[in-house]
């Protein structure tokens, strides 16, 4: 189950298989019946591609895909997925179209709305996961296991208090309490532990992962596409590549997730029987340093590389508040999949991650309960920056 940036990689106590489509003209045999809530996001689209491969673990599988937004063309000739166009937030809409399935025997809820408030965040995104898990477990007789993905905010506390609260203190590990604050990842655990006590035996797993390395062109919180893009625009104008960020991101030790390695690690748990109703960290295993990949960026897209400079307090947000028209232009001179600037650069949270302490977890939890996958963290930068090319997303 490679992505490309580790394929001899073990995982599950035996080798990566490599990715293999099952092209047999008789018709598949389902072992397993996954329905991924949020397909178009970054670990979605991850999940979207490893699942329906002939040797991943659980499989063969059949997959649904439930998205809000029409099914995007970069998603036709990927992966084999039914695609559901679905607003989860919408109950009557939920249900209509998510009780039908019948057949599923895992989901895989990786999907968030952010609000203004965390108040807001934490009924929106409860409601949201109540609304999937209403329709599908009274009618879904051979459902077996729920994976909800949360994150490492689940330590430090939402956005809108970062540096207003004390938080805990990394690494990270997942027996440390809950912080006093609201924080709608803990809204979506207690909607899991409410739902899953109406189907006996009904197991579940929550995945926290921290900044998450992978392809979207719709995600929230892509890093390396929205620094694609930030690449991209220095490259068209001619101007240095600078860092928009924090001495402490610069030369700090920092970690990330890989997308397939979370999705790999949500169907390690999903199938493990040793990983029930457990919540895991899951990050690559290794640390870095921004100011090394910052020179992986620069090298990619042809640009002189920006050291970080205390003179300078940049904020990537404000910088690329009025390039709407530049990336129009960058995108018709290159003949690149049709994007709004909007959608491809989630600058707040560029600004989040690169503006802030270093953040580390730990995967020790993973390891004792049998999970031993890991990515080398530049190999994984390299090989996003090449998959969000290949797309035809960023020049």
């Amino acid at each position: 189950m490679g992505s490309g940036n580790g394929d001899n990689v073990p995982l599950f106590g035996y080798a990566l298989p490599h990715k293999k489509s099952n092209n047999s003209d008789a018709p598949p045999r389902y072992k397993s019946v996954a329905l991924i809530i949020g397909v178009t996001g970054i670990v979605g689209n991850s999940l979207a591609e490893i699942l329906p491969l002939s040797d991943t673990p659980g499989g063969l599988w059949k997959v649904y895909g439930v998205a809000r937004r029409p099914r995007p063309a970069w998603t036709s000739s990927n992966y084999p997925v039914e695609y559901i166009q679905c607003d989860i937030l919408d109950a009557q809409q939920s249900h209509a179209k998510l009780s039908k399935l019948t057949d599923v025997t895992h989901v895989f809820y990786v999907t968030w709305a952010n609000m203004h408030e965390e108040a807001e965040n934490c009924k929106v995104n409860a409601d949201m996961l109540r609304n999937v898990l209403n329709a599908i477990i009274p009618n879904a007789p051979n459902l077996q296991h729920i994976c909800l993905q949360t994150g490492r905010k689940h330590y430090i506390g939402p956005f809108d208090l970062f540096g207003k609260i004390k938080s805990h203190e990394p690494p990270f590990h997942e027996d440390l309490l809950r912080l006093e604050v609201p924080n709608f990842y803990y809204s979506l655990e207690d909607v899991l532990f409410e739902e899953v006590k109406k189907k006996e035996g009904l197991k579940w797993s929550i995945h926290r992962p921290g900044t998450v390395f992978g392809f979207s062109p719709f995600s929230l919180m892509n890093i390396v596409g929205s620094l694609c893009v930030y690449a991209a625009i220095c490259k068209h104008e001619g101007t240095v590549l600078r860092f928009p960020g924090s001495r402490a991101a610069w030369e700090g030790y920092c970690d990330a997730s890989d997308a397939d390695l979370v999705a790999e690690h949500q169907i390690w748990a999903a199938v493990d029987p040793n990983a029930k109703n457990e919540a895991f960290n899951c990050s690559n295993g290794d640390v870095f340093k921004w100011k090394h990949l910052w020179k992986v960026l620069a090298e990619q897209f042809g640009v002189q590389c920006g050291e970080f400079d205390e003179k300078f307090k940049l904020s990537l947000q404000e910088m690329m508040k009025n390039k709407g028209p530049v990336w129009e232009e960058i995108v018709r001179e290159k003949g690149l999949v049709p994007t709004k600037l909007e959608d491809v650069g989630a600058w707040w949270f560029v600004d989040v991650v690169l503006g802030s302490q270093t953040l580390l977890d730990s995967m020790n939890k993973s390891k004792e309960y049998g999970f031993v996958g890991f990515r080398n963290s530049k190999t994984s930068f390299h090989y996003w920056i090449c998959k969000m090319r290949t797309h035809g997303i960023v020049p």
